[in-house]
């Protein structure tokens, strides 16, 4: 969002350096992106009339003579000009001599169809800097040359070259009532300006500072101003009288989604729009970031910035024609899933039920808070409109935008929550400021259940205690109130103020004793004061004030915290977090073993949920998403590290093990006590090589040597049902991974159909609950290397078909433990004939005794023990 600080100074008296107004903006009220500074972007530009224009024959080109009496000794020119006397120019191709004088008979060569005789124009003077150019690396700097054998000193502008906009279709034209020859441009319009590009998303719970006179009410608060609201948003203007009033009808189906509707009908003057004249709306527009475009929609736009309300123009003979009606209506309504409108910028939408459409008796005609419909766009034939201003469900309109992708500056607007009352106000003074060119007819205004104004009690102590300060009374009265605040106070007021004095102090020493009148007595620094209570009335356009806790936040935001004087915390010495030592204990131990970490969203796209096959109904659904893209809570990790799997091997990378450690929300499971749902802290690790067709053994190796190191006993189990979360494994090659009884996650490859989603070639992963390890840890007997040879030996056993490798594995350990032998066992093979009963499964051992080497007898007798291994 762009703010003017010329507009600011024009509803705030700002009596500081505009850097030290800059830092406090920054400090305590929103961040500030850029500083855009405009003081010479339009240095030496000055009005001209145009005196006398003849075409140039055989060419579009005219040869205009041009006033701009700027070389009086009053208005010498900008020293960086080419100007200096009027002997360096070269007037009708012969020098004139002589001292400064006005400029008179000047010529300029123009190609611009609306060049006249008797004209005001832009006059960018030789040596001055193109606007349009001033922020590029090589700015056009504007000459006197000769075209078509003619001399041209400088150029009249155009909107587009003035940076005002992309309007190429002639020069500007300026009103002769605002502007004098000679005078500069940037004076005409205030255009020696500082632009403050502001970070948008800390004032997403802050609408009414969306708008410049919002914006200057906190800036007002800051500099410790009172702030006086303009009149016409008091909705005071007893003499807005109507003319002959029209039979507009509007319906609110739900006002839940529309709170209230305005419409006024106005009528334009003989026919006829406004002069095109360029207007100081035309350069706020520009300043702002936004193009001018038409007059009634300018001033539209113009309103929105000013107070932060959007209005919409429908044209009023569309809008019958439309609905097929004698006399408007316009009936606000959900939009039927599959319904399509046609959008302003062409755009055809298929809406959803979540959508809000502005209907002319129940046909769309715009998708409301968004974008109006082209079946009802006003245009050069337009003799009526019907200005729409209203406010919509903030909640809706987000998703109307993350479903349509429309990030207009209205609907931006929207989703932050505009206050119903503005309407009306913003309304009626759109007709009065549109009144030289339009005639109001009809005001209808559709408020069905205007809200309570919000009150918080609260008392000084409370203040002072939450923010750890000592402001009297008459501070916290004053800041609030210069902000809109209506403050009442009950009880004496404090007799410490001299304590405080308006200054920010420490609330150390500040103890509390019971009083008759059931008030609190309070000793500050040894003098007694009163706790009074503060009765305070919530202006409507601070909706996000509910608490004494927001009432508390604003006194410090507004005086500044870094005003208060720090303290050290009273609170019991912090203990360690457990489940931080684990995650810190898995993580170290993960990189050690040569995998990389990776941190993901936790908001996931319904395509993510698609490709890894599972329901997008498993999963929680954020109502207020950020995008399309971050629209769901994931079931599980994987999913995630699976999309990065595939990116790494497109960088080139063939072999690698990605772990990430976050918190899965599962719809399946109970919710807390608050009915808020509870995180699950899980952990998930893939792994891929290019050159190993199955993967399952590394990853499973990994999730070995990790349990290894947490001193953590592990079994696998074979899979017999899937959880809807972990469909993205291969059943018959997947294992649930068990502590005693309890499963804590799941081990496996993924299904064909899966790495075929993600582009993958054979990967493995495993997922575990990270939270049912920690009471399970212990530490690991170290066990020495034997000093004596080790021996090496393969081992196969037929078993029948129903038994696991792991089970034979787990029968082979535990016979080498009971001999007291120091062994690794390596899976070789596993063989299954078609038609047999039995499978054969191999190993490759490695065992060695502690205390002395083994002999070829003790040997063949493990063998053999080892060969009758059954389960």
């Amino acid at each position: 969002m762009i703010i003017s600080l010329n507009w600011l100074k024009k509803y705030v008296d700002i009596n500081i350096p505009s850097s030290e107004l800059i830092d406090l903006i920054g400090s305590r009220l929103v961040e500030i992106e850029q500083v855009i500074d405009q003081t010479h972007k339009y240095d030496n530009i000055y009005v001209a009339e145009v005196l006398k224009c003849e075409p140039i024959p055989g060419t579009h080109l005219s040869l205009c003579q041009i006033s701009c009496p700027l070389l009086g000794d009053s208005q010498k020119p900008n020293p960086k000009s080419e100007f200096t006397s009027v002997s360096d120019l070269e007037l009708n191709g012969e020098k004139r001599e002589g001292k400064c004088v006005p400029l008179s008979q000047l010529s300029v060569v123009c190609g611009a169809p609306n060049v006249r005789k008797g004209m005001l124009a832009a006059w960018i003077a030789p040596g001055a800097t193109v606007p349009a150019s001033f922020t590029e690396d090589a700015p056009f700097v504007i000459g006197t040359r000769k075209l078509r054998g003619y001399a041209s000193h400088g150029m009249l502008a155009g909107a587009d070259e003035l940076d005002f906009g992309d309007d190429h279709t002639g020069i500007v034209e300026l009103d002769p009532t605002i502007a004098t020859p000679g005078q500069p441009l940037a004076e005409v319009f205030d255009l020696d300006d500082i632009l403050l590009d502001v970070e948008n998303k800390p004032l997403t719970r802050r609408p009414d500072t969306f708008g410049i006179i919002g914006f200057a009410r906190e800036v007002a608060g800051i500099l410790g101003q009172p702030f006086k609201t303009p009149e016409f948003l008091l909705d005071n203007q007893s003499d807005f009288i109507l003319g002959q009033p029209e039979n507009l009808k509007i319906t609110i189906k739900d006002p839940k989604l529309c709170p209230r509707y305005s419409a006024l009908i106005l009528n334009l003057k003989n026919d006829t729009k406004p002069p095109k004249y360029l207007t100081e709306i035309d350069t706020l527009l520009a300043r702002s970031g936004m193009r001018p475009l038409d007059p009634i929609v300018d001033l539209t736009n113009y309103l929105m910035l000013l107070t932060g309300q959007p209005l919409h123009a429908f044209d009023y003979d569309k809008l019958i024609q439309v609905g097929k009606t004698k006399s408007p209506e316009i009936i606000v309504r959900p939009a039927k899933s599959g319904e399509k409108l046609t959008l302003l910028d062409g755009r055809e939408v298929e809406c959803i039920e979540s959508d809000i459409l502005i209907t002319s008796n129940n046909h769309p005609i715009a998708l409301a808070g968004a974008m109006g419909g082209a079946s009802t766009a006003i245009d050069k034939n337009t003799k009526k409109i019907i200005l729409e201003s209203a406010t919509f469900s903030l909640y809706n309109l987000r998703k109307t935008q993350m479903q349509h992708g429309i990030f207009s500056e209205a609907i931006t607007r929207f989703t932050k929550g505009q206050p119903a009352q503005l309407t009306l106000p913003v309304a009626k003074h759109f007709a009065h400021l549109a009144s030289p060119h339009l005639t109001p007819l009809s005001l209808v205004d559709e408020y069905p259940t205007p809200p309570k104004p919000t009150v918080v009690k609260t008392t000084t102590q409370a203040i002072n205690s939450i923010l750890g300060t000592a402001y009297d009374v008459n501070t916290i009265k004053t800041t609030l109130e210069n902000v809109g605040f209506t403050v009442s106070v009950t009880g004496a007021e404090a007799t410490a103020s001299r304590v405080s004095e308006g200054h920010p102090q420490s609330r150390r020493g500040l103890s509390a004793e019971p009083r008759n009148d059931g008030r609190e007595k309070r000793t500050l620094r040894g003098v007694s004061a009163v706790a009074d209570t503060l009765n305070i009335t919530v202006p409507y356009w601070r909706t996000d004030i509910h608490i004494k806790e927001d009432i508390a936040e604003e006194i410090g935001r507004l005086l500044g915290f870094d005003n208060i004087t720090p303290t050290t915390p009273l609170h019991a010495t912090a203990t360690k977090n457990p489940l931080f030592t684990l995650k810190t204990k898995l993580r170290n131990t993960l990189a050690s073993l040569g995998s990389s970490e990776v941190l993901t969203y936790s908001f996931v796209s319904q395509q993510l949920l698609k490709k890894a096959d599972q329901n997008p109904k498993n999963s929680y659904k954020i109502i207020n998403s950020l995008s399309p893209d971050l629209e769901y809570i994931r079931q599980q990790i994987a999913p995630s590290l699976l999309e990065k799997t595939y990116e790494n091997i497109k960088d080139g990378y063939k072999q690698f093990a990605l772990f990430e450690m976050n918190q899965i929300f599962i719809r399946s499971k109970p919710l807390d006590k608050d009915q808020v749902p509870i995180p699950t802290h899980n952990l998930a690790l893939t792994y891929v090589s290019e050159s190993d067709p199955n993967p399952f053994y590394a990853a499973k190796q990994y999730l070995e040597t990790l349990m290894n190191r947490l001193g953590i006993s592990i079994t696998l189990k074979p899979i017999k049902t899937l959880e809807p979360q972990d469909t993205i494994y291969e059943p018959r090659r997947s294992a649930h991974i068990f502590i005693g009884d309890q499963p804590i996650g799941i081990l496996g490859e993924l299904k064909t159909s899966i790495a075929h989603n993600f582009k993958l070639p054979p990967t493995a992963a495993f997922e575990l609950d990270v939270e049912e390890l920690e009471p399970h840890i212990t530490t690991p007997a170290f066990t020495p290397p034997s000093k004596f040879p080790p021996v090496e030996r393969d081992l196969t056993l037929s078993v029948p078909i129903a038994t696991t490798y792991q089970s034979i594995a787990t029968a082979i350990e535990n016979n080498l433990i009971s001999q007291d032998l120091i062994f690794t066992i390596t899976p070789t093979s596993i063989y299954q004939p078609k038609t047999a009963k039995t499978k054969n499964l191999s190993f490759h051992l490695k065992f060695a005794s502690q205390d002395h080497t083994l002999t070829p007898q003790e040997i063949d007798t493990i063998m053999r023990q080892l060969d009758k291994t059954t389960v």
